[in-house]
């Protein structure tokens, strides 16, 4: 009978073996992958923003609707403890001009072989290519060895941390999903998040601008606006400002056939003071000349304008369009694309230590759970405080089991 058994080597589960192994509990962490972490090590290729510097309320409030349930975890194990956490491992961190939190050496590796190391020392088993299959009849999860025959895995708790469902190929596939459901745990279907979305472009558009970046832009989606950055793709499209607004779009998407979203080219300028500038002589000067002139619209930001129609004639009227060009969003782009999920198990479904209602023992952290946030280090920060306390909520139950059974 082993002391606990963590299924998933990502951060909630690895962090999760930490505190455990820390208090003289054995651990054993299972997953399907032949090595751990390839998520978190995909995700350190882009700098690794592992947190966020802002207020903590406004940090808080990122997380939308799950804010009431994350808010004692996180406020548990806030931004500035993961930024300690990480500074123990030898890694020293520093704050972006956005306020996103990064390791010196920008990327993964290096804090993910420090961590590893320090498990190694507390005395944690780390099994690669075990698959979780479920539950037997007495509560207990199948493990499967490569191509074996699933074992039952005695412990005395279980901690699932088995991910989401973007990225499957780097090892969170969702494929748990019906084991839970056969044990009646609400489990709500996995949606992409933090994603691209699909848009009818011209063939223009898809020939000539692919992956051309859109500076400075702000783009709302109903009374939700970002001021931010965006990319064209040939199927329509995504970057920081689209992935920030992503649980708004999906939401409309969910309701109808598509959704409009609004692109400000020039959140700088009023309405006012570009009307202004509209206003000016045009003289013998192209449409495409003039707008690059008086007010610095490029190639791809005039073909948008076109997209949404021929363009009005009145410098009012054009201003309006400059300011808000619309677009039909069609479809977000596939789960497999996606840098995160929404859905996962019902929060409904676990008690304030993360323990499964049904299932006493069983655990789950991380973003098995059903929240989601935006890209800027909220996606970590709540893997690392939901990893914690699904750990402090084992710890109480099993030294309950142990004064509550003698032979133990």
């Amino acid at each position: 009978m082993h002391d606990v058994l963590i299924i998933g080597a990502g951060p909630a589960g690895l962090f999760a073996a930490e505190h455990l192994s820390a208090a003289g509990l054995g651990v054993t962490i299972i997953d399907r992958m032949p090595s751990p972490a390839r998520k978190f090590l995909m995700a350190g290729r882009g700098g690794l923003n592992i947190t966020h510097s802002e207020p903590l309320e406004t940090f808080l409030g990122r997380y939308r609707e799950a804010e009431p349930f994350l808010q004692p975890m996180i406020s548990a194990f806030p931004p500035s403890a993961l930024v300690e956490w990480c500074n123990g491992l030898g890694e020293e961190t520093f704050v972006g001009t956005s306020g996103r939190v990064f390791p010196k050496a920008m990327k993964a590796s290096p804090l993910l072989r420090a961590w590893l190391r320090r498990l190694d020392q507390q005395g944690v088993k780390l099994l690669p290519r075990r698959t979780f299959c479920g539950f037997n009849s007495e509560g207990l999860p199948h493990i499967q060895e490569d191509n074996s025959v699933p074992r039952a895995f005695p412990a005395r708790a279980v901690l699932l941390a088995l991910g989401g469902a973007s990225w499957p190929k780097l090892g969170s596939n969702a494929a748990w999903v019906p084991s839970l459901r056969e044990n009646d745990i609400e489990v709500h279907d996995f949606q992409p998040a933090n994603c691209g979305f699909q848009v009818a472009w011209c063939d223009f558009i898809k020939d000539r601008f692919a992956g051309h970046p859109l500076k400075r832009i702000r783009i709302s989606c109903g009374k939700a606006s970002v001021l931010g950055e965006a990319v064209l793709s040939d199927k329509g499209l995504e970057g920081g400002a689209i992935y920030a607004l992503s649980a708004e779009i999906r939401s409309r998407l969910n309701q109808q056939e598509t959704a409009e979203i609004a692109i400000d080219l020039r959140p700088q300028l009023s309405t006012v003071k570009l009307t202004e500038k509209l206003k000016r002589p045009k003289g013998k000067q192209s449409i495409s000349t003039f707008l690059k002139k008086a007010v610095g619209l490029r190639a791809a930001e005039l073909s948008l304008l076109r997209e949404a129609g021929a363009l009005p004639a009145s410098p009012e009227d054009l201003a309006q369009r400059i300011k808000a060009v619309p677009i039909l969003c069609q479809a977000p782009y596939s789960i497999d694309r996606a840098i995160s999920s929404a859905g996962g198990i019902a929060l409904s479904e676990v008690d304030a230590n993360l323990m499964l209602k049904q299932q006493p023992g069983i655990f789950a952290a991380g973003e098995m759970l059903d929240w989601e946030a935006p890209t800027g280090g909220y996606l970590l920060q709540a893997c690392f405080a939901t990893g914690l306390a699904a750990a402090k909520g084992i710890r109480a139950y099993l030294t309950t089991q142990t004064n509550e059974s003698p032979s133990l």
